[in-house]
């Protein structure tokens, strides 16, 4: 499978820059590869495709404010640093990326803050752009942790070409974010109201919860034709032994598993037994998925509209097959849905 062959013309104007004003009425387009059949729902309509013992799993991890804009020292030139991982809690060291990379060396000191608030130190150059910090404070971690996320900003996707807003804070965060680590929101979970969680329940449907801390690889440009060639960011995941019985006893029992997002999908592709079941898993994963590949543990798929050439549209032509998930977007695109993390949604059966 060629990079070329993700290739298409995306208008502009179709990439949503905002949400929609609830969460749970974007619209939702729900395909059937099986059949070729298309349906042009609005999201909460998802409800009347699931039943009793169903499961959805969704991913609870949460976006913490990880762009933040300094000084660098005596040239005061700007720079962004965008946060990775904490690394040390004790040193204040965190692994990070910045621009221009080419202004930053190892012994440089950047000050945030309008005061000058906080201080790091460049001490390591990991690649090109990634440098490692260590932050020059010496109060509790929670006080510093506290600081330093009030000088960073919600790490909204550069293709929204805008800068962040008030309603980022809380529309850039699924409602069931739980658990602190991630830079990317797991789009496909941005859909969902408190509402809806709870029609879900009503309606026996059960939900499930792993946790994958999604980085910037995934906005990474691919820069090999043959897919087979990338190699894509590892990125945390935790499988717990309650989603894995919750799921195992579904797929035992011949009911629908539905994974919310390409997260997920990769997630519990990466935690499979020989059997086909779902195995507990804590580490990390570099898995990347593309066309052909058989899917073990989800028989449903919730995502978004992806734009051109991105590893999630991969992923999602892999589970609904490449030829159908081509001709859907062109559906897509003629019908006017909303692309991107704020976009609008599909429902692969």
């Amino acid at each position: 499978m060629k990079l070329s062959k993700f290739k298409f013309n995306l208008p502009q104007e179709l990439i949503a820059s905002h949400p929609v004003q609830n969460r749970d009425e974007s619209r939702l387009m729900v395909i059937h590869p099986k059949t070729g059949k298309i349906e042009h729902k609005t999201f909460k309509d998802i409800l009347n495709y699931f039943g009793d013992k169903d499961v959805f799993i969704f991913n609870d991890t949460l976006v913490f404010p990880a762009r933040l804009y300094g000084n660098k020292e005596k040239t005061g030139a700007k720079i962004e640093v965008f946060l990775l991982r904490e690394l040390n809690q004790d040193l204040r060291l965190w692994d990070v990326l910045v621009d221009p990379a080419r202004k930053i060396r190892i012994g440089n000191k950047l000050y945030f803050g309008e005061d000058d608030s906080m201080v790091a130190e460049v001490i390591d150059n990991t690649t090109s752009r990634g440098r490692t910090l260590r932050f020059l404070y010496d109060g509790p971690h929670e006080e510093f942790k506290k600081i330093l996320y009030s000088l960073g900003e919600m790490p909204i996707p550069t293709y929204l070409n805008r800068g962040v807003v008030p309603e980022d804070t809380e529309r850039y965060q699924t409602i069931f974010a739980k658990h602190e680590g991630a830079v990317i929101a797991p789009a496909a979970g941005l859909h969902f109201s408190r509402e809806l969680m709870k029609r879900l329940e009503i309606k026996g449907i059960k939900l499930a919860f792993i946790t994958a801390h999604s980085g910037l690889g995934n906005f990474r440009d691919i820069d090999v034709e043959d897919l087979t060639k990338h190699k894509p960011d590892s990125e945390e995941l935790i499988i717990g032994d309650e989603v894995v019985s919750v799921v195992n006893q579904a797929k035992d029992d011949m009911k629908q598993v539905c994974a919310v997002g390409f997260s997920v999908l990769k997630a519990i592709e990466s935690a499979v037994t020989t059997r086909g079941h779902l195995k507990a898993f804590e580490g990390w994963t570099n898995k990347f998925i593309f066309p052909p590949y058989e899917f073990t543990v989800a028989t449903a798929l919730i995502t978004n509209f992806h734009l051109p050439l991105s590893t999630m549209l991969m992923q999602t032509a892999a589970f609904s097959g490449y030829d159908f998930i081509m001709q859907t977007y062109k559906e897509a695109i003629k019908e006017e849905y909303r692309f991107g993390v704020y976009g609008d949604a599909m429902l692969i059966l």
